[in-house]
């Protein structure tokens, strides 16, 4: 990470770089692929174009746009964050992240939202664990079947994050520090091995998904909200609490 810098970007070959970058790591026909005119707009609607470089090497990057909600203002919607396979578990997403947050907060937003698979058990623990987003709002197949091999041709099912970022919550699990956890009401188990039954087992990964999407929807609608994830050999767990909580 010594020689890793994260900065905006502004010039049309960069732009372009972190369209080919969607490529690289998720594998997209072009249909998929969020085009420049996109990275374009961002820049000029108060969006973030980030990106996270080797020297002169782009190894990772990230695209929000503004977002407005009616009863709480301007947000954020993180809409992308990809890093180069070579790059993972280096902390670039990390980088990308704490970046976005002190560049938000210096806008004074202070609202970050993004969609992830909840079967990718390793970006769950980062976003609730690492960064300190909750969750409460899930959506079916929210970009319909896609061409990237990672997804494995299931349903896009996503969980909506929601970073408040100068939160107690985020600010204490950022730096470390250890936070009062609210109660645990409920759990929500995934296969720690869901990667690999999702290469190997399509049909398996699909009942498995379709079984968590009705967990989450069924908890969300009885007013919990996801205040933690635990990690398992066999099994990983969401963790779920009163929505009070949520912050």
């Amino acid at each position: 990470m010594s020689t890793i810098t994260v900065r905006s970007i502004h010039e049309l070959p960069e732009l372009r770089e972190a369209v080919r970058l969607q490529k690289v790591i998720w594998g997209f026909d072009d249909i998929d692929l969020l085009p420049v005119r996109l990275f374009v707009v961002a820049g000029h609607i108060g969006g973030q174009r980030l990106a996270a470089f080797d020297g002169d090497k782009m190894v990772g990057f990230l695209l929000s746009i503004p977002g407005l909600k009616r009863d709480n203002g301007v947000y954020l919607h993180s809409h992308m964050m990809g890093v180069v396979s070579e790059y993972r578990n280096a902390g670039v997403g990390r980088a990308l992240k704490l970046a976005q947050r002190t560049d938000a907060l210096e806008q004074g937003v202070t609202l970050v939202e993004w969609t992830f698979d909840p079967l990718q058990i390793k970006n769950a623990f980062f976003n609730i664990e690492r960064l300190g987003a909750v969750i409460s709002r899930y959506v079916l197949n929210q970009y319909g079947i896609t061409s990237s091999a990672l997804q494995a041709g299931l349903p896009t099912d996503r969980c909506i994050a929601e970073w408040f970022l100068d939160s107690e919550r985020a600010q204490s699990m950022i730096e470390g520090v250890a936070v009062v956890r609210p109660p645990v009401v409920e759990k929500i188990a995934v296969p720690s091995d869901i990667v690999q039954i999702m290469k190997n087992q399509p049909e398996r990964a699909r009942d498995v998904q379709a079984s968590i999407s009705n967990q989450f929807l069924r908890h969300f609608g009885n007013g919990l909200v996801v205040t933690g994830f635990e990690r398992g050999d066999a099994e990983s767990s969401y963790l779920l609490s009163a929505k009070k909580d949520e912050k």
